[in-house]
């Protein structure tokens, strides 16, 4: 029998949205140019290739990872198993830069210095300097993989970022930054969502943070004071139950003006503050 499109993706397993992203990848088209020939005959060698990208999934593995992009503040990323997948709710975080960036007193003038602490992809760092050319964007991660990566997607996008190679501030002794930004691990150790969705294919060390999950945040909070210019803002993302406690360590650590921010789902997703 024929091969077609709609009979490759009727038998793919998969939810329809999933199945045509992975057959558009395996085919080298787009999903409309699909939906437009669904009655088209394929290659045997385009069906196995898609087949074979069907199978991955199945398996669980996370479709960014098969088709080796994600995107995020409307950029397309590149990503693979050495970073996390960037996810919608720490598009937050950014906006949450920006409006700080936007202030009449950072808009102009000397260039705000911006580090994005443990950035992945870049994701973070990369829609900043996209969106707030007139920063200096510094971005920060422990693992030579990251940043490969991270770079590569700044070249693309053609946005100029500082990368440092540093287990969060410990290669940028003096250094001082007018807002610092993090999305940093904050999963506790043995949460039973770490065998759950695309979680258990994603780098571990970017996923946990001690036992209770706030290990990194602490040491962001009690480091980052000493790399705040003055008036300095400091913001991270967290979990969904962790908002209280992270406001307690700002709080304890001499920091101002802590302010908890809500996503899209209405879930304490970020905390700010201003420099003790």
């Amino acid at each position: 029998m024929t091969t077609t499109i709609a009979r490759l993706l009727a038998a793919s397993g998969l939810a329809r949205i999933e199945a045509e992203a992975l057959a558009a990848h395996a085919l080298g088209r787009s999903r409309a140019s699909l939906l437009a020939h669904a009655n088209h005959a394929i290659s045997d060698g385009h069906a196995e290739a898609a087949r074979a990208l069907f199978a991955r999934r199945r398996a669980g593995e996370p479709l960014a990872y098969i088709v080796g992009h994600r995107e995020f503040y409307s950029l397309e990323l590149a990503v693979t198993p050495d970073v996390l997948i960037p996810r919608p709710e720490t598009e937050l975080l950014v906006d949450l830069a920006l409006e700080r960036l936007a202030a009449p007193g950072l808009a102009h003038g000397a260039r705000p210095r911006v580090l994005d602490l443990a950035t992945g992809s870049g994701a973070v760092a990369i829609a900043v300097a996209k969106h707030a050319p007139h920063a200096a964007v510094w971005a920060s991660d422990a693992s030579p993989a990251a940043l490969a990566v991270a770079r590569a997607n700044a070249a693309r996008h053609g946005v100029a970022i500082r990368f440092v190679a540093s287990d969060w501030f410990a290669a940028l002794a003096g250094e001082a930054f007018r807002l610092i930004v993090a999305n940093p691990p904050y999963v506790a150790e043995g949460d039973p969502h770490l065998a759950e969705g695309d979680l258990p294919f994603e780098p571990r060390a970017a996923l946990v943070s001690g036992r209770d999950g706030l290990d990194a945040i602490r040491r962001i909070v009690a480091c980052a004071r000493a790399h705040l210019a003055p008036q300095g803002w400091l913001a991270f993302e967290h979990g969904h139950d962790q908002a209280a406690r992270c406001r307690a360590l700002l709080h304890e650590s001499g920091y101002r003006d802590v302010t908890t921010y809500r996503d899209l789902a209405g879930i304490e997703r970020v905390t700010a503050a201003l420099a003790p």
